[in-house]
């Protein structure tokens, strides 16, 4: 595929001008689409955070693609960033970016934030966007609160586009209905499409899920270098792992109470557990303090 005009642009509507900065889409062999987008639902930064780790594994990396989300997403909710550039500020605006490169397979990583408008006409181009790349399947990454102890080995559901693919999949979450997300919603578009794709979904403790979480970034990773056949490395998060969960257990030993009600999670028992949002802050205030 040739040079694309540098500033793709999309017209949603005369008063709103959203332009895909496209350098030169890279020339893939059957690239599969790995996406993770912050905001509903990511807990622990499991999506987000396996995301970041596999881009910046890719060999041959290069960002190729950028779509601005400054008019696009709530920013007194998701902000721009300043940085001093030659003491000079400088802003970065919110944008989903792509990066593409190799790894085993090839691979393009699209991450962000999801916007807070104007979803259908995005997703639609993100879709043509996909289509020109070439992309197989599309794997979508996050992380959803669950009743679940950090004990135990973190478990992945899964949600896929066709019946058929779901079969190949452990862990199917096919029964949720309700509100939902972006990167769902992109999902089924590319079902809708002929793009096959899958969504994955770490299901990280209730009472941890405002902090990023290690064990749950490392078995998303995990989890998609199973299904994509990508060799991601993990050794690099077993030391963060380790660290991570005896801290975890040092805020317990302090905090009887708590570790009462995570041994209650453990049981079964959650009747008596006091509520996520409590656990979360005793347990997070002891790892801020760490």
């Amino acid at each position: 595929m040739g040079p694309l005009p540098y500033g793709w642009v999309l017209r949603f509507d005369r008063r709103l001008t959203v332009v895909i900065e496209v350098d030169r889409l890279p020339q893939l062999r059957e690239p599969v689409l790995v996406a993770a987008f912050s905001g509903w639902v990511d807990a622990g930064l499991a999506g987000s955070g396996a995301a970041a780790m596999l881009a910046e594994q890719l060999t041959a990396r290069s960002r190729f693609a950028r779509l601005d989300l400054a008019e696009l997403v709530d920013l007194s909710a998701t902000r721009p960033k300043v940085r001093l550039v030659d003491d000079q500020r400088e802003i970065t605006w919110p944008g989903i970016e792509l990066v593409a490169g190799s790894l085993g397979v090839d691979v393009v990583v699209a991450t962000g934030p999801e916007p807070s408008i104007r979803w259908g006409a995005v997703i639609e181009e993100l879709v043509e966007l996909t289509r020109r790349l070439g992309v197989q399947r599309a794997y979508f990454l996050g992380g959803m609160p669950a009743a679940a102890s950090h004990r135990r080995a973190v478990r992945v559901a899964a949600t896929a586009t066709r019946r058929s693919l779901a079969q190949e999949l452990e862990l199917l979450r096919d029964d949720y209905e309700g509100a939902t997300g972006f990167q769902t919603a992109f999902q089924v578009a590319l079902g809708d499409g002929g793009i096959d794709a899958v969504g994955l979904w770490a299901q990280v403790p209730g009472y941890l899920a405002g902090s990023p979480s290690p064990p749950a970034i490392a078995a998303t990773l995990r989890r998609v270098g199973e299904l994509a056949r990508i060799d991601v490395r993990l050794a690099a998060l077993d030391s963060q792992v380790d660290d991570y969960l005896r801290r975890v257990e040092a805020g317990l030993e302090e905090r009887p109470d708590v570790a009462d009600a995570v041994r209650a999670i453990e049981a079964g028992t959650t009747h008596d557990v006091p509520s996520g949002d409590e656990l979360a802050r005793e347990i997070e205030r002891f790892l801020r303090e760490q």
